[in-house]
């Protein structure tokens, strides 16, 4: 298989580190943290110039035609740099399910101003109880209610799963400035913007395609994407780390002289170098770019190991800089934070263990 990027991956690769080493440095992040919006829409805007929202959407939309590897790649470096940007919902859920499930005229009416930059888009997936959909779909509107959707705030439309007659379940598109939706918003342990978005009777137009199959796609997608931005969190603590054991001195030596903590750091080293390897896999299944199927059961497996490899990394590192790294004022504290985030994205570690286990059974 080819593991290379091709010459507009290289690009794109190359400008976002360049773009997100300038503007999403540790003291930049935590004043868009502090800002009302959550993020940086400065920081998006350029984001969207350098064409990170257009890079996975197909050509006859306004994108480049890219895949689940140009997901991949945006959304590891996103993770190194602890970016709130709304890419994974606006751009890996949004676009996703709008090029897989939508119609023609949803499509062109909202692919292109997603490339652009112009709209946002909130996934409204998850439940309060894992597997219990509480939203109904009756005549055309929707009623019921999604926690901690990421970006619900402010997004402009709403992409949210709902029961339809006969116990089957839709995708559905919703205006999120309509009438019948309110949303909560509130932040997050690592500072994402999320809301409770409740609807109350809320117009809804269906996605045509979203079938079950198409749905388990759109989310091992996801998966996909949140695996890659733990990789990038883990690179990051891990940089951070070594760098440390080079600096840090006690009793008039460096601690990385130190062979208990030599091994404790090629331990993590090793946990990145796997989980990157899972992460790639994946990526590259979903892709057609390898022999594996990228189906469910991968999916799982990769996202049980990388959120279980990233906790470990993360909450080593904390304990390697010692009460350092307990501040807010220090960077490898909130790594940890965001990978918290991240394994309960799409299911957490014991979710994915227990769908691993049942398909075994």
């Amino acid at each position: 298989m080819n593991l290379q990027w091709n010459d507009v991956q290289q690009q794109l690769k190359d400008s976002l580190s360049r773009l997100l080493a300038n503007e999403y440095d540790f003291e930049h992040r935590q004043r868009y943290v502090a800002a009302a919006e959550g993020h940086a829409p400065a920081v998006w805007e350029k984001l969207t110039e350098l064409g990170v929202p257009a890079a996975a959407i197909p050509e006859a939309w306004g994108g480049f035609g890219g895949d689940a590897v140009d997901h991949m790649m945006v959304s590891e470096a996103l993770g190194q740099h602890l970016s709130l940007e709304p890419y994974h919902g606006t751009v890996v859920m949004g676009a996703t399910a709008l090029a897989l499930a939508g119609s023609d005229a949803q499509k062109a009416a909202l692919l292109p101003r997603i490339a652009d930059g112009s709209v946002q888009v909130a996934w409204a997936h998850d439940e309060a109880v894992a597997g219990r959909v509480t939203v109904q779909a009756v005549g055309g509107t929707l009623t019921g209610a999604k926690p901690c959707v990421l970006h619900g705030a402010s997004a402009d439309y709403l992409l949210v799963t709902a029961k339809t007659a006969g116990d089957g379940v839709g995708l559905f598109l919703v205006d999120g400035r309509a009438s019948g939706v309110r949303r909560d918003g509130y932040r997050l342990i690592d500072g994402t913007p999320v809301a409770d978005v409740h609807l109350e009777g809320a117009v809804a137009e269906p996605l045509p395609g979203a079938t079950g199959e198409v749905l388990s796609r759109i989310l091992a997608i996801g998966i996909s994407a949140a695996c890659a931005e733990m990789v990038g969190a883990m690179d990051a603590t891990v940089a951070l780390t070594l760098e440390y054991l080079k600096t840090r001195k006690q009793f008039g030596k460096f601690i990385g002289s130190n062979q208990a903590l030599q091994h404790r750091a090629v331990d993590m080293l090793t946990a990145l170098e796997q989980s990157r390897s899972l992460s790639l896999s994946l990526a590259l299944a979903l892709a057609g770019r390898n022999d594996l199927a990228g189906g469910d059961m991968q999916a799982h497996a990769a996202k049980a190991y990388i959120g279980q490899a990233a906790r470990q990394v993360t909450q080593e590192a904390i304990q390697m800089h010692g009460g350092i790294g307990m501040t807010e004022e220090y960077a490898v504290g909130h790594y940890l934070r965001r990978v918290l985030v991240l394994d309960r994205l799409h299911g957490d570690i014991h979710y994915h263990t227990r769908r691993l286990e049942g398909w075994q059974d």
